[in-house]
């Protein structure tokens, strides 16, 4: 398996933002980590092994990216109104500066999709539906889709604009909504046990439905937990779905 590690200066962050690349053809895989971890944290749980037979053959190019959860919602030294400038920040990242190196490693018509675990699941899902012009889908493992989980009470515009399931339901752009709707590729995945909410993953969908946008829910069984096993066997399983 091709292995890629580069970094460079973000200017929305200003800081150094390395990247992980995995593969050599196919449709762009962008991982977002889980919580406060980084863009080796799917490498180390193996979850980059159960994708190496779809990534050795072509299928798919995987780009694992930093999060700045740790700077942002998980930050508890700085003021609520810090974290969400911060996050917004990390939007921007990813816009202007992620996807368009993902474009240069792979083309201009290269689908795109997001992807993430757990905390790494909101944000996927998120940026997909803040940007269907550039990303062209998510996968969506164990989330919960409202950023309140993580705000500790606060609330402010910056935090209903990236809760999916706060701004969704008010989403009346129609020109938004087409690109959305052009999506053949929202997967909306949890397991049933310890610590999984599938409910959370029940409500983001009803909402997607109320808005004649097209998704796949899938609620494993209640052997599957909130943790790594589960989605080292969801995600490979998932992407044999993935016709791009």
């Amino acid at each position: 398996m091709e292995r890629k590690l580069t970094a460079w200066h973000s200017p929305a962050l200003n800081k150094n933002m390395p990247v992980a690349v995995y593969g050599f053809y196919g449709f762009a895989l962008l991982l977002i980590p889980t919580a406060a971890a980084d863009y080796l944290e799917y490498e180390r749980f193996q979850l980059i092994d159960s994708l190496r037979p779809q990534i050795d053959a072509g299928v798919v190019k995987v780009f694992s990216i930093d999060s700045i959860n740790n700077e942002s919602w998980m930050n508890q030294a700085v003021e609520p109104r810090q974290k969400a400038i911060r996050h917004q920040q990390w939007n921007q990242y990813v816009f202007e500066e992620v996807i368009p190196f993902i474009r240069k490693e792979t083309s201009e018509d290269t689908p795109i999709l997001t992807c993430g675990a757990s905390f790494g699941a909101l944000h996927s899902a998120n940026l997909f539906f803040k940007r269907p012009d550039l990303i062209n889908g998510c996968i969506a493992m164990s989330g919960v889709y409202a950023l309140t989980e993580y705000t500790r009470g606060y609330f402010d515009d910056d935090v209903y604009f990236n809760s999916p399931v706060h701004y969704l339901p008010n989403l009346n752009d129609h020109s938004l909504l087409e690109q959305i709707r052009k999506s053949n590729h929202i997967h909306i995945l949890s397991g049933s046990g310890a610590y999984e909410d599938p409910q959370a993953a029940r409500q983001l969908a009803g909402i997607l439905h109320a808005k004649s946008i097209r998704y796949d829910l899938n609620i494993w069984g209640p052997e599957w937990t909130h943790d790594w096993p589960t989605w080292r066997a969801m995600l490979p399983n998932d992407l044999h779905s993935v016709r791009l």
